[in-house]
């Protein structure tokens, strides 16, 4: 549809035919009280924007100025950069995510194919590769060596946690005279690239550095959903399909699932609406308790008096309140978390034998056979566009900024944007009203569940 088409749309045009007047309580209705508009959910008497371009808004006749927009990915008419004498490095960073050697791969071949760069180079080990005490080669990056590198998950050109000296970085770039640096990695290591971008302004060097943001827990903001999300939360729900049938073949059997998530619970929510097994799903997002008759014991104590078995899925951040502290760090900086599923499938089989009923609990956490497949159809797809996004961005001399996915378009976003706040599931969202619909549970667990009267699914 053309722009003019779009401005030629009204009102009138989108409304939606019924039957007549609804006058009938949904059983639904407890849980939307709290309800209200957000980034993440639309009231019903609200209405989504139909125009997302600025185009679109400028064919209305509305002036532009105070409206933010994000600049559209792709290749560009004019570049910087001379691909004849241009050379450019690549680097992963951080934990293993589904996709990392498709995104290695498809910014080799962009770069050699379509801009003919003759020389890619790899870092090893993360931003150690940099470091000359670490002792890692460079590793020559062509179309044959990447070929087949997709087939294997993990990341070609190895990893590692924890900040390097960006100086001692921006030495290693202009020793080896590179022009572009595309790292690969999470938020702390977008932070550590803002500083490597940083120390290129303060010595006047003609240096890009593009992101492409990997998180698995898809806790980046602004985006769509970051690569290998989607192959995560599909070998996450094999694991909640596993755990459901010891459950079910033991008598009063209860199956736990700790995914990953440290302060989002976005594959734990995606995995267990997969195939709709879990009773409970717990995420960092929304407290529970344990304990009284809103509690979750008494919830799945109920569920297996009921039909004799009942399944939880746990994110790992989840229940972090109830649990003593660990008071360390790991090499990145992130606060160590104790351990919440061995601590809840504990709690389940105390409060099953205080009760006097039988159980049998099986934990399954499949957290780094979960991290270190092959990336799935959908996943390949998305990292090729994101490499291809960046391979474009860098070659025009953008800088300090990464390519991300916004409403299905691909734009360009500052670094210092993508780790402005970490993307979270909204406890009064679409995605999370989904969960309590598969699941039967109420809002939350707990003295202010506000849970609706229905029947548990089967």
């Amino acid at each position: 549809m053309t722009t003019s088409e779009y401005a030629s749309i009204t009102p009138a045009d989108l409304a939606i035919s019924t039957l007549g007047p609804a006058r009938i309580t949904s059983p639904l209705a407890p849980l939307l009280d709290a309800r209200r508009t957000t980034e993440h959910y639309v009231d019903s008497g609200d209405r989504v924007l139909l125009d997302d371009t600025a185009a679109g808004i400028r064919a209305r006749g509305v002036e532009l100025d105070e409206l933010p927009g994000l600049e559209p990915c792709g290749p560009r008419r004019q570049i910087y950069f001379d691909p004849s004498k241009t050379r450019a490095g690549i680097v992963t960073c951080g934990g293993l995510c589904p996709g990392l050697n498709d995104v290695i791969s498809g910014l080799v071949r962009t770069l050699t194919y379509h801009y003919g760069v003759r020389r890619v180079v790899g870092f090893r080990n993360g931003y150690r590769g940099f470091v000359s005490s670490y002792g890692h080669d460079v590793v020559e990056l062509s179309p044959e060596t990447v070929r087949d590198i997709p087939v294997d998950g993990g990341t070609f050109l190895g990893t590692s946690r924890g900040p390097q000296d960006p100086e001692e970085i921006v030495d290693c770039l202009e020793q080896m005279h590179l022009n572009v640096l595309f790292v690969i990695g999470g938020d702390g290591t977008m932070r550590g690239a803002m500083e490597i971008a940083r120390v290129v302004d303060e010595r006047g060097l003609r240096i890009a550095v593009v992101g492409i943001p990997k998180t698995i827990d898809n806790d980046i903001p602004f985006i769509d959903q970051s690569f290998g999300f989607q192959t995560a939360f599909s070998q996450a729900s094999e694991a909640i399909r596993s755990v459901t049938v010891e459950a079910k073949s033991t008598p009063g059997g209860v199956g736990l699932v700790k995914l990953m998530g440290r302060h989002s619970g976005f594959i734990a929510c995606y995995a267990s609406l997969v195939r709709s097994d879990a009773d409970a799903v717990l995420i960092p997002e929304v407290p529970f308790e344990l304990d009284g008759e809103t509690g979750l014991l008494h919830h799945l104590r109920r569920r297996v008096s009921q039909r004799g078995h009942a399944v939880v899925v746990v994110a790992e951040g989840a229940g972090q309140e109830m649990l003593p502290p660990v008071g360390r760090t790991d090499a990145s900086g992130n606060a160590k978390l104790s351990d919440v599923g061995p601590w809840l499938k504990e709690r389940i089989a105390d409060s099953f034998a205080e009760a006097g009923m039988e159980t049998t609990v099986r934990y399954v956490d499949p957290s780094y056979i979960i991290r270190s497949v092959p990336a799935n159809p959908y996943d390949s797809v998305y990292t090729v566009r994101l490499s291809q996004a960046a391979v474009h961005a860098a070659m025009s001399g953008r800088t300090a900024m990464v390519v991300g996915r916004v409403r299905r378009r691909f734009v360009h976003i500052p670094m210092s944007l993508a780790v402005s706040r970490r993307n979270q599931v909204d406890p009064h969202g679409d995605l999370w009203m989904a969960v309590l619909e598969s699941t039967g549970q109420p809002w939350r667990f707990g003295e202010d569940s506000g849970a609706p009267t229905r029947a548990p699914h089967t």
